[in-house]
């Protein structure tokens, strides 16, 4: 479909909505952006959006919704969640760390990073210990440190990787936390200081770390540097090979390190090329097992890298929305419904093939018990959000005694705003525009 006249069409339909704020509120289009399953319990998934999160029970036969305002995150949305064996669900959000003890009915913000106006970052939980919880916190020109937890986020601790300089814009800023999967001793943190990149290794469960400068002088001219350093996996197998982003001029970088960290090797750069008025980015990566298979998610695409090839390959699906994180042998990978009719698939092709596992459309209201946050606030937005991802707006009838006491309505954001015409103009804007993203396949290694 032609990109102009999708864009005439979706402006004749903007006086319907000058009255009202920005249409779909949370981050633009519908989309999901992560998958977590929970950690024996594979029946479970939870799938983070932009329009909260979804969560089936049966191995995702079916899926409820969980409204953001249901989740206590505010305006910060988490990239990644932990799903624990006991049940607990955790992110750091930025700017919080929320916790559910209940699968995802009830949020709450844990009151450790709260009290301290601490930044939780980054989250990290070895799969051989899940109760030993790694954050790391990033606000500008304030106190942030390494805070480990032995009792599945009950209470936390600092490490001794702390930065709390009387010049707090000297202070450093974490960005993210990883364990080594083959021996949870090691840990690394990226970050980033005024003197530049680094990236912080402890060989001894945070007891004490090594401070190891990342100059990439072949990201540096006389006018700027690398930044953003994130550390993003750890092989499986070998604790000194890591993979890592970072950014120069507004371009992402994929890293690979084979010495614990000492040096990084470019391996990929998902080349910033502009359509439908979007820029390429890195948002996050997964590898194989064996660390000889990459993939890398962008907004709107997902590449691979293998070991020994001379080019990465641009895989022709998904499209319009990526991300990917493999659980076993089977790689999990977000799609764009809009555009190829599935959020959420598998695969077991390396990206040759996919088996749909979620459809936006399928999306049921919310599954929550009477009286959790999810129960009462997000059945109050589903008729009114359902429609904008073609979902069946219809509440399932009430079941004995889930009446309880009255609770208001939210207040409504974008497509929600107000009744009749603004949720009929966002539904025909999304409608217009979808299908209408194609992109150029082509891509360079740097």
């Amino acid at each position: 479909m032609n990109l102009l006249p999708s864009l005439r069409r979706g402006l004749l339909l903007v006086p319907l909505a000058l009255h009202a704020p920005p249409a779909l509120a949370h981050l633009g289009y519908p989309d999901t952006t992560s998958v977590t399953l929970r950690r024996g319990h594979p029946e479970d998934l939870f799938v983070g959006a932009t329009f909260g999160a979804a969560v089936s029970r049966d191995s995702g036969k079916t899926w409820s919704w969980v409204c953001p305002e249901a989740m206590a995150y505010g305006g910060w949305r988490p990239e990644t969640f932990i799903w624990q064996p006991n049940g607990d669900l955790l992110a750091a959000t930025g700017a919080t760390l929320i916790r559910s003890r209940d699968g995802g009915c009830s949020w709450t913000v844990h009151d450790y990073f709260k009290s301290r106006n601490l930044w939780p970052m980054s989250l990290a939980a070895p799969a051989s210990t899940p109760s030993r919880l790694w954050v790391s916190t990033g606000r500008a020109a304030a106190p942030n440190g390494v805070y480990r937890s032995d009792d599945g986020g009950e209470t936390f601790t600092p490490t001794s990787l702390q930065s709390n300089t009387p010049n707090a814009f000297d202070n450093a800023v974490y960005t993210a936390v990883k364990v080594a999967p083959s021996d949870t001793r090691r840990i690394y943190v990226s970050g980033g200081t005024p003197g530049g990149q680094r990236l912080y290794r402890s060989d001894d469960e945070g007891a004490t770390w090594e401070e190891i400068h990342q100059p990439f002088p072949e990201y540096a001219d006389e006018y700027s540097r690398a930044y953003d350093l994130f550390v993003l996996r750890v092989s499986d197998n070998d604790p000194d090979r890591l993979w890592a982003r970072v950014s120069w001029k507004g371009w992402t970088y994929v890293l690979e390190s084979r010495d614990g960290g000492r040096t990084f090797q470019s391996i990929l750069h998902p080349e910033s090329q502009t359509h439908d008025g979007i820029d390429e980015y890195l948002i996050g990566m997964e590898v194989s097992a064996d660390g000889n298979t990459l993939w890398a998610a962008t907004p709107t695409r997902l590449f691979r890298v293998r070991a020994g090839e001379s080019a990465a390959t641009l895989l022709p699906l998904p499209d319009g929305n990526a991300c990917a994180q493999r659980e076993g042998d089977v790689l999990f990978v977000c799609g764009a419904t809009r555009v190829h009719d599935w959020a959420l698939a598998t695969t077991t092709t390396e990206g040759q093939t996919y088996t749909p596992l979620f459809n936006l459309p399928d999306l049921q209201a919310p599954s929550c018990p009477a009286g959790t946050p999810v129960h009462r606030i997000c059945r109050t937005s589903w008729p009114q959000f359902a429609p904008t991802i073609e979902a069946n707006p219809a509440l399932p009838p009430e079941e004995p005694g889930d009446g309880g006491t009255p609770q208001p309505p939210p207040p409504k954001k974008g497509c929600s705003a107000t009744d009749g015409l603004l949720p009929a103009a966002c539904f025909l804007v999304l409608s217009t525009f979808r299908r209408s993203r194609r992109r150029n396949p082509e891509n360079r290694l740097p």
